[in-house]
């Protein structure tokens, strides 16, 4: 037996963004749910099944959540609820979606060089900001397009420019996936360079190409392959790790053995894409099993839900996951 609900909406303009773009927001949420929705006026009116009219509305209503907070729906945005919606369902959660999602989206982890604020799209992000804010060493483990990097970055640039810090370094070990160093042209550190691009792109879109040329002249920016960091000890320092599945052992307790005094460190990693010499066992595999447990040190796992690239990377995920078991 079908039944209606309706959901009132004081700002017309909320309605026209709930919406989207030719309705595919809207749209999303009746093939997901299976019900009808139409706009009269300020109200909405969602019809169908009971159950399926309940899911839908509490849907609509996070939707409305993240617009009232300044946020942009996206494809990505609309995923999310969804799933949030569904995994509620699943494990008869009374805490209301909407009510996650409004703490999730409190506070802006930065500003860009274009004025864009970072916030946090998924409650894993938003327990990985938390672990960050609240440990010295922070391991972010999960699949690509999860934030991972991007957030690290957004919350050194923060320390930086409230003065926590006196300076950025970020570093990847140079490891091959396929290909070889020889072959690039240039000296070490242009053929390193294009290992390092991701958290170049990171770090102009924080703080503009131009800052970021003039801080890493004053030394205030470091970017630089892992072997530049053996023998160092890095005080007042925001020290990022990128790409650490692809660490052995051994390097990544060099790594971890840098930190100084006031500084704080985040790994990231994705085990899934090893790189490494088959047989040789990875340093992020390792540090996640035997850090586990101790004061001031977080491991934060990202899943496939917290992925916010293209919708197809979160099935790309899934099948290749299916595919390994």
């Amino acid at each position: 037996m079908a039944t209606e609900r309706a959901i009132q909406i004081d700002r017309m303009e909320h309605i026209a963004r709930l919406f989207g773009n030719f309705d595919e927001n809207i749209k999303a949420v009746e093939a997901e749910y299976h019900v009808g929705v139409i706009c009269r006026g300020s109200q909405l009116k969602v019809t169908g099944e009971p159950q399926a009219v309940d899911r839908a509305a509490r849907a609509i209503e996070a939707l409305l959540t993240l617009i009232g907070k300044g946020e942009e729906l996206g494809d990505q945005s609309v995923r999310y609820v969804m799933s949030l919606v569904r995994e509620a369902d699943e494990i008869n959660e009374e805490e209301d979606v909407s009510a996650k999602l409004a703490a999730m989206t409190d506070g802006c982890v930065c500003v860009t060089a274009r004025g864009k604020p970072v916030k946090p799209k998924t409650l894993g992000q938003k327990k990985y900001i938390e672990a960050i804010k609240g440990n010295t060493v922070t391991l972010g483990v999960g699949p690509a397009g999860t934030g991972k990097t991007y957030l690290a970055v957004a919350m050194a640039v923060t320390a930086f420019r409230a003065k926590e810090v006196a300076r950025i370094v970020l570093t990847r070990p140079a490891v091959e996936a396929g290909e070889k160093l020889g072959f690039l042209p240039g000296d070490l550190q242009q053929k390193v360079d294009p290992y390092l691009r991701p958290l170049y792109d990171a770090l102009f879109d924080m703080l503009g190409a131009e800052n970021y040329a003039r801080q890493q002249e004053r030394g205030a920016i470091e970017v630089a392959p892992l072997a530049y960091m053996r023998g160092r000890t890095l005080d007042d320092s925001f020290i990022i790790l990128d790409e650490a599945q692809n660490t052995s052992i051994e390097q990544m307790k060099m790594f971890l053995t840098r930190l100084g005094q006031n500084s704080k460190v985040i790994v990231t990693g994705d085990v899934t894409q090893i790189d490494l010499p088959d047989g040789k066992p990875s340093g992020l595999v390792h540090a996640v099993k035997i850090l586990r447990g101790i004061e001031d040190i977080a491991v934060v796992r990202f899943s496939e839900k917290d992925v916010v690239r293209h919708r197809l990377v979160q099935s790309i995920i899934k099948a290749y996951e299916k595919g390994q078991k």
